[in-house]
């Protein structure tokens, strides 16, 4: 007996032409992951018949929904059309700003060891969210939330498929880059956290227990920066509500770039609590909103060396 394992766990995906439709003789893009935990739910529908035995008649199952996350160490290349998809905008020039533009996609996963090899396809994939975590001494890590409308299990590949390499950049660290807060080189964060979300939602109708094309909401970033506390600098703009901007420049050891900047945000919370004898920081949530120049709230640029 063979028992899969995540060492040999391997995941493509396809942009889809039409939603829910993997499209013919695909070539398929790695995904690089750390984790997977995209799969099939569904409601449950259970008789509310009377019995004078008291005992539940009949159950059945409901509506399909396919949701999850995808974790992976951020790199170079490897996900534009990921950010490209997230964001709802279009590469150009090397600069994605939020738009209206969605796309859906075929992931593909693949266990290849065991007696025989399975293929998973999740048809009509869209990204929800993505959260984006840099904190010292640790890789850039995300998150992207996916939902999907179906779940086809094969032991063959898609015919006429090809299979693209991986990139083999390396992930992007805590140590190299910047920070800006305010338009200033800031040196003593401890952590920023973004995430931007989507608020895709199921719709269903009677006939199918599949959903249809998920309903979208407003292209929302929010997040948090942690720093040491020295001043009342920070603090201040979120009392005195004051509009900031945020830039974070990532570069790996190639020297490639990849840069988020929010040029208009407002912090929504923070305070230097003090806990113990150690160091004060002070972590301030914030609202990014969008900026007129900019025509986004977050404007990402690509940089290859």
């Amino acid at each position: 007996m063979s028992i899969s394992s995540g060492s040999q766990h391997s995941v493509f995906y396809i942009p889809e032409v039409t939603y829910g439709t993997t499209p013919a003789t695909p070539t398929w893009t790695p995904f690089p992951h750390n984790s997977y935990a995209v799969g099939m739910t569904k409601d449950s529908i259970v008789s509310n018949k009377l019995r004078d035995d008291r005992q539940i008649e009949d159950f059945r199952h409901g509506n399909k929904q396919m949701a999850g996350d995808i974790g992976f160490d951020l790199e170079f290349g490897s996900f534009d059309d990921i950010l490209e998809a997230v964001m709802g905008g279009t590469w150009a020039s090397d600069v994605l700003k939020a738009g209206t533009t969605r796309r859906s996609f075929t992931i593909e996963r693949k266990f290849s060891d065991i007696a025989t090899p399975e293929w998973h396809r999740t048809v009509g994939s869209e990204f929800d969210s993505l959260s984006v975590s840099v904190a010292p001494n640790q890789m850039v890590s995300c998150t992207a939330s996916v939902m999907g409308k179906d779940l086809a299990i094969a032991t063959t590949e898609v015919t006429s498929s090809t299979y693209s390499a991986d990139t083999t950049n390396q992930p992007f660290d805590s140590f190299t880059g910047s920070i800006q807060e305010g338009g200033s080189t800031i040196a003593i964060v401890t952590a920023l956290d973004l995430n931007l979300q989507n608020s895709l939602a199921t719709t269903h109708s009677i006939g199918s227990d599949l959903t249809n094309r998920p309903s979208i909401g407003q292209s929302n970033l929010t997040g948090s920066l942690t720093s040491y506390f020295e001043s009342k600098s920070l603090y201040e703009k979120f009392i005195n509500e004051t509009s900031s901007s945020i830039v974070l420049v990532l570069t790996d050891p190639a020297g490639n770039d990849l840069e988020f900047d929010i040029p208009n945000l407002k912090y929504s919370s923070g305070n230097p609590d003090v806990s113990d004898a150690g160091t004060v920081t002070i972590s301030l949530d914030f609202q990014a909103l969008y900026s007129v120049s900019d025509d986004s709230q977050l404007v990402i640029t690509r940089a290859a060396a």
